[in-house]
């Protein structure tokens, strides 16, 4: 085992993760104790490679999230930030706004849940029948819709990279972590693939798909796993025909907001994804096979109860995966103007969601501390747009943990 001498420290604080979290997390912590030693360790060649470069680019409103729960809160309070962050280092963002329809009679009192629950969170919303949606949005049809102003989109990817540059940590790029050896009396020195040893006081994990095992690595037991849900995109042949974001109205028993248009701050329109489970962590496409991340997945009890209680919901998503005759009528519901030829694959994003041995999709941002370890342990959407909030709250225990030391 690699051993952590006393006093011989590397660094005050090693984050694990050089996501859009992580390094917010490295911003956070330099900002509120400057001359704190922070390092961060990614996998990747650069930042930002897998969850947080993978997405729609979309900042949240918070709509969508239980009142007073860390999404809601994180979610408000970090669209405004992030837009303010954006403006200030000149990263490409444009506040667009986005509609919430209601294509079906069923899904009626479901959007006016969500205006209520918009205001439960303090977000302006703005009811439409069906002719003020073609004011916003003349070729998408639906029976009812919502506007939500505060909602835009941004180049997470170019926010991430301003986060790693203005927090002074040293990123280290290439540094797969593969051993950790945690002494609550003396600190934690983690080994990377490539050899090298990095000592800390204290230790962040913001690893993403991977988090549930870094934590198993510091010997504490996350009570969750990590199961992998592939999201596909297609990118709209015809952009003009999508002014800014539009939404279905959302199933309530899933953490996923279903096929939705999203113009981007490159004035292309991405649609989707769905969710389908993935076959690897990073099980970019069907084709992607990790046999040991499977077996993980496929060992885990939550998976299972996840099969069984939502089958008919997996199924459909299944379908919209394997056929694009699928994706394209779900699209249709929104759009009925789009066509066959109108819908070009578009890079696929992995989503990191944490799931409870009895199969609950863990519904809420979640972090645990142990022994010198702070554990960010489901981070999926919002978390680009809430990353400043989520930052500083783990920035906050660290602080707290090393001032106890």
């Amino acid at each position: 085992m690699v051993q952590v001498p006393v006093g011989a420290y590397d660094c005050d604080v090693l984050v694990i993760g050089g996501g859009i979290v992580g390094l917010s997390t490295a911003y956070a912590i330099t900002r509120a104790a400057p001359g704190t030693r922070v390092t961060v360790l990614e996998k990747e060649p650069g930042p930002a490679r897998h969850q947080t470069g993978r997405n729609s680019g979309v900042i949240h409103s918070g709509i969508y999230y239980r009142p007073g729960s860390l999404k809601a809160r994180y979610a408000v309070r970090g669209a405004a930030e992030m837009v303010k962050f954006c403006a200030e280092y000149g990263i490409a963002h444009a506040v667009t706004g986005k509609l919430i329809v209601a294509t079906e009679r069923e899904e009626l009192p479901r959007l006016h849940a969500l205006v209520q629950r918009g205001r439960e969170n303090g977000i302006p919303v703005r009811e439409l029948g069906p002719a003020q949606i073609g004011e916003y949005e003349p070729e998408v049809r639906g029976l009812a819709a919502i506007h939500v102003g505060t909602t835009g989109v941004c180049d997470f990817v170019g926010v991430a990279r301003q986060l790693a540059r203005a927090s002074g940590a040293e990123i280290r790029y290439g540094a797969r972590v593969v051993r950790i050896d945690r002494r609550p009396e003396r600190g934690v020195a983690v080994l990377t693939a490539g050899g090298d040893v990095v000592r800390a006081r204290v230790l962040v994990n913001c690893a993403g798909l991977y988090c549930d095992e870094v934590a198993r690595l510091t010997g504490d037991e996350p009570e969750v796993r990590i199961v992998p849900f592939r999201g596909e995109y297609y990118e709209l042949a015809r952009p003009e025909l999508v002014r800014g974001l539009v939404y279905p109205v959302p199933d309530p028993a899933f953490p996923f907001l279903g096929v939705h248009l999203t113009r981007g701050i490159d004035g292309g329109v991405h649609i989707g994804p769905n969710a389908v489970p993935a076959l690897a962590r990073e099980g970019y496409g069907w084709g992607v096979v990790r046999p040991r991340e499977l077996a993980g997945t496929v060992a885990w009890p939550g998976s299972w109860a996840i099969a069984w209680q939502h089958w008919r919901y997996g199924a459909g998503e299944l379908h919209r995966s394997l056929s694009k005759g699928a994706f394209l009528q779900a699209v249709r519901r929104l759009l009925p103007g789009a066509e066959a030829g109108d819908l070009v694959r578009a890079p696929a994003g992995v989503r990191a969601q944490a799931v409870l041995r009895d199969g609950t999709l863990v519904d809420d941002f979640l972090i645990k501390e142990g022994a010198r370890a702070v554990h960010v342990l489901n981070a999926p959407s919002p978390a680009a747009t809430a990353s400043l909030p989520i930052g500083r709250e783990v920035g906050r225990r660290v602080l707290s943990m090393l001032g106890s030391l």
